[in-house]
C-alpha cells in the first residue's frame, strides 16, 4: 500500500506543476491553510455541519483512504454521515498535532494556484461529559486550490492508518511531546511481571540528550518506595504494621496532642494520619492534626516522614541504608538513591522545567525524604515494580495486605498501603501511583492480574498532558476504564 501511495503523491506533485520548498510556520499562507485546516475540521467534521463541508470541497474531490479505499465527494458525505455523525452520544472527533503540519505552496507561471498541505493527526471519541479516549493516528497530504479567491480541498490522501483500537502512538513519542511541549519522556513497559521496554526520549539538559539510563527525579514515585521497605521489614517480622509509632518517635509539635498515640504504620501508608501534605502550609509551619487518625483519607508526606523518623529511630540506620539492604541491592538498584551523589549522578540526571521552559536547580537531598525526591532510572524503577508484581520481596499475607482497600478515596478508587487502588471491576484492580514538584510529573501503573505494568516519567509539571494517550496505547481497555474512573 505505500508504494501506491508515493506513487499517487507523485502523480499529484506531477499534476499540480512545480512545487516550492516549505514555507515559513509564521508566513501568512502557512498561518490561513492552518486555519482553513482547523475550521474544516472543527466545524465540518466535529460538528457534522455537512453542509459545509459540502461548500468547502471541490465538486471533483478525490479522497484517497489506505483501509477505505477510494471516495468522490458523494462516498466521503455519506460515510462522514453513516459512521461519524449517526451517534452523537459517542461521537469521533479530529485533533491535528499542530507542530506536523507542513504546507508547500503550487505555483503555475509565477502565480499561486494552491498548496500543498501535510501533517498528522490523532482520533479520539467524544462522549458527554468524559474525557476525550484516543481512538487512532493518522498521517494526513491536502490538496487546497483556490477558486473565486477560496480555499478548496480538492485531493486528500489519509494513510499509515494503524489498528482503529491502537494508535500509531509509539512511532510518534517525539511529535507528541513537542505538541504539549514536553522536553524529556521516560516509559517502561511490563509484560508477564519483567520490564520489556526501556523508552528515553528528548533532552537531559539544555546541552545534552537523555540515554536509557537517564536519572529522573520522581517526586512522591518515592512513597511506593519507602512503604515497600518498611513492608519488607514487617515480613520478616523486624516491624508491626499496627504497633503505634510513639514507641520510637514523637514529634515535638503534637507532643501533646494524646492523639499521636493512634498513629501507625498503616494509617501512614494509607494516608489516614489526620496530618496536612506538609507542615510548611499551615500559618505556624508547624505540624498538627486536622482529623482524628483513622477517621478519613487524606494525603500526607509529612506522615511518610513520621514513619521514617520512627523506623530510624529503632534501628539507628538511615532510610537510605534500610531501603539499600532490603530493595535496592536485592533487585539490583544500582542507580536509585534517596541522597544526591554527585559522583554517580551529575553526569545523568535529567534537567527538571517549567510551563514556559525555565529550568530548576536539581535538588541534591543530603539526608532521606521518605516522601520525595527519589533518583531512578526507568530500568531501576521497572526492576521495583517487576519485583513489587511478582511479590519478590513480601510475605504473602503482607503482600495481600498491601494491595487490599484500606480507605476509598473517591468512587472505585482507593489507597492500600504505599500503592492507590483502582477498583476494574469482575475482582480486577490496578495499582498505581503519581508524583508531581517543580519540573516533575510521574506516574506508574500495575495490573497484578495479567502482570504488566506502565511506568512514565516526565520532566515538567503539566507532563500530565499526555498520560492519557499512552495510557490507553499501553493499557487497552482497561487503561480507559482507568481514565474513566479518574475523570468521573
Amino acid at each position: 500500500m505505500t508504494k501506491k501511495l508515493n506513487l499517487i503523491i507523485f502523480i499529484l506533485i506531477f499534476f499540480f506543476g512545480n512545487i516550492h520548498a516549505q514555507i515559513e510556520k509564521k508566513s501568512p499562507l502557512f498561518l490561513e491553510l492552518k486555519k482553513e485546516d482547523s475550521i474544516f475540521f472543527e466545524r465540518g467534521f466535529n460538528n457534522c455541519d455537512m453542509a459545509f463541508l459540502e461548500k468547502k470541497m471541490d465538486d471533483n474531490l478525490k479522497f484517497y483512504h489506505d483501509t477505505g479505499g477510494f471516495q468522490d465527494k458523494k462516498l466521503f458525505i455519506e460515510r462522514t454521515k453513516q459512521n461519524i455523525c449517526s451517534n452523537p452520544n459517542q461521537k469521533p472527533i479530529r485533533k491535528v498535532i499542530e507542530s506536523s503540519l507542513e504546507v508547500f505552496p503550487l505555483y503555475n507561471n509565477g502565480v499561486l494556484y494552491g498548496a500543498i498541505q501535510t501533517g498528522e493527526h490523532q482520533f479520539y471519541i467524544r462522549e458527554k461529559n468524559k474525557q476525550d479516549v484516543l481512538g487512532g493516528h493518522a498521517k494526513f497530504t491536502t490538496v487546497w486550490t483556490k477558486k473565486d479567491g477560496k480555499w478548496m480541498m480538492s485531493d486528500v490522501l489519509s494513510y499509515d492508518h494503524g489498528d482503529p483500537n491502537k494508535s500509531k502512538l509509539t512511532d510518534n513519542f517525539e511529535q507528541l511531546m513537542k505538541s504539549n511541549n514536553i522536553p524529556t519522556l521516560g516509559l517502561g513497559i511490563i509484560e508477564d511481571g519483567k520490564l520489556k521496554e526501556i523508552k528515553v526520549y528528548g533532552k537531559l539538559n539544555d546541552k545534552s540528550t537523555a540515554s536509557y539510563n537517564s536519572l529522573f527525579n520522581v517526586a512522591s514515585l518515592t512513597k511506593p518506595v519507602t512503604a515497600m521497605t518498611v513492608l519488607r521489614l514487617v515480613s520478616i517480622g523486624k516491624w508491626n504494621l499496627d504497633e503505634p509509632l510513639d514507641k520510637y518517635f514523637i514529634d515535638k509539635d503534637i507532643a501533646n496532642d494524646v492523639r499521636h498515640k493512634k498513629l501507625t504504620t498503616r494509617l501512614v501508608l494509607s494516608h489516614q494520619t489526620g496530618f496536612p501534605n506538609w507542615r510548611w502550609m499551615n500559618k505556624d509551619k508547624k505540624l498538627a492534626f486536622e482529623f482524628d487518625p483513622g477517621t478519613k483519607y487524606q494525603y500526607s508526606g509529612e506522615g511518610f516522614e513520621y514513619l521514617r523518623k520512627a523506623v530510624e529511630n529503632k534501628f539507628h540506620k538511615s532510610l537510605e541504608e534500610l531501603a539499600k539492604e532490603f530493595v535496592f541491592q536485592p533487585l539490583d538498584m544500582k542507580d536509585t538513591s534517596y541522597i544526591w551523589n554527585e559522583k554517580n549522578f551529575s553526569e545523568r540526571m535529567v534537567v527538571g522545567y517549567d510551563k514556559n521552559g525555565k529550568s530548576y536547580d536539581i535538588v541534591k537531598n543530603k539526608t532521606p525524604n521518605a516522601a520525595d525526591d527519589l533518583i531512578t532510572s526507568i530500568e531501576d524503577y521497572g526492576k521495583f515494580l517487576a519485583a513489587v508484581l511478582n511479590n519478590d520481596l513480601l510475605i504473602p499475607k503482607v503482600f495481600e495486605e498491601m494491595k487490599s482497600k484500606q480507605i476509598e478515596t473517591k468512587k472505585d478508587k482507593y489507597f492500600g498501603l504505599g500503592f492507590e487502588i483502582y477498583n476494574l471491576g469482575d475482582n480486577e484492580i490496578a495499582l498505581s501511583h503519581g508524583g508531581s514538584d517543580k519540573g516533575v510529573n510521574t506516574i506508574v501503573f500495575l495490573l497484578p492480574e495479567t502482570k504488566k505494568g506502565l511506568i512514565i516519567f516526565t520532566n515538567v509539571e503539566d507532563g500530565y498532558k499526555i498520560y492519557e494517550p499512552i495510557v490507553n496505547y499501553y493499557l487497552g481497555a482497561i487503561g480507559k476504564k482507568i481514565i474513566e474512573i479518574e475523570t468521573k
